[in-house]
C-alpha cells in the first residue's frame, strides 16, 4: 500500500518542486533571510525545516557545539548561531556552501561552513548537537540538487551515514523523517550499525506526520 501511494504522491510533489525551483527565492525566519539558489533545496517547499526550527527555538544552546549535517540553505545553522551556538554547517553542494557563506555575512552571523560528504571532512570535529534533515526517496540522484531529495536506489546515503555516525555521535543527534518514507527500513539500517532511534517529537501538518528521532548507540 505504501509503495503504491508513494508512486502516486511522489511524481506530483516532484512536479511542484521542479516548478518552484526554477528561480531564486528568499526565505526568512526570525528576522534571518537566506537567498535560495535554484540549485539548492528550498526550505519553504517542505515542512521539515520549519519543524526543526520550532523545535530548536526554545532550547538554550548558547556556547554549545552544533552541526547541521547537510545544511542546504543553512537557515537552521544561521538561527542556531543567532542563539549563541558554535555552529558548523556542512553540505556536498558547493552552491549551497557558497550561498550560505554569503548569507552569513549579510546577516552578520558567524557560522563555520564546510564542504563535506557527510562526515568525510569532519573527522576532527566533535559536537553536542547534530541535526540531520536527510534525503529519503530511494532513487539514484543525478546531480547535487537531487542529492537533497534522493538517498540512492539502495539507500546508500543512510548506509554511509550510519557507518560513520557511531564515531561522531553527539549527546543530541536528531533526525527528522516523514511518514512518506520507509522509516522501518531506515531504522533497520541504523540498527545494523549499532544505532537505535527514540521518538522525541511527532507533528502533523496538512495530514502529513513528521517525526524527530534521537539517534543513540544501542
Amino acid at each position: 500500500m505504501f509503495k503504491k501511494l508513494r508512486k502516486i504522491i511522489f511524481p506530483i510533489a516532484k512536479f511542484f518542486f521542479d516548478k518552484y525551483t526554477v528561480k531564486e527565492r528568499k526565505y526568512t525566519y526570525e528576522g534571518i533571510t537566506v537567498q535560495i539558489n535554484e540549485e539548492v533545496f528550498p526550505p519553504k517547499f517542505t515542512i521539515s525545516t520549519k519543524i526543526l526550527l520550532e523545535h530548536i527555538k526554545p532550547l538554550n544552546i548558547a556556547d554549545k557545539s552544533f552541526l547541521e549535517l547537510g545544511c542546504g540553505s543553512g537557515i537552521i545553522s544561521l538561527f542556531a548561531a543567532s542563539k549563541g551556538a558554535n555552529v558548523t554547517a556542512s553540505d556536498i553542494n558547493q552552491i549551497a556552501i557558497d550561498e550560505l557563506k554569503e548569507a552569513a555575512a549579510k546577516n552578520e552571523i558567524d557560522v563555520n561552513v564546510v564542504y563535506s560528504d557527510l562526515f568525510d571532512d569532519l573527522t576532527d570535529h566533535t559536537f553536542e548537537y547534530i541535526i540531520i534533515n536527510p534525503p529519503y526517496y530511494p532513487k539514484a540522484p543525478q546531480n547535487d540538487k537531487e542529492r537533497a531529495w534522493f538517498c540512492g536506489e539502495d539507500f546508500e546515503y543512510f548506509k554511509k551515514l550510519f557507518a560513520q555516525l557511531p564515531t561522531h555521535i553527539a549527546p543530541n543527534t536528531w533526525m527528522i523523517l516523514s511518514e512518506d518514507c520507509e522509516i522501518e527500513h531506515i531504522k533497520q539500517l541504523a540498527s545494523e550499525n549499532g544505532l537505535s532511534f527514540e521518538l522525541i517529537l511527532q507533528k502533523s501538518v496538512v495530514k502529513e506526520k513528521n517525526y524527530i528521532f534521537s539517534i543513540q548507540k544501542s
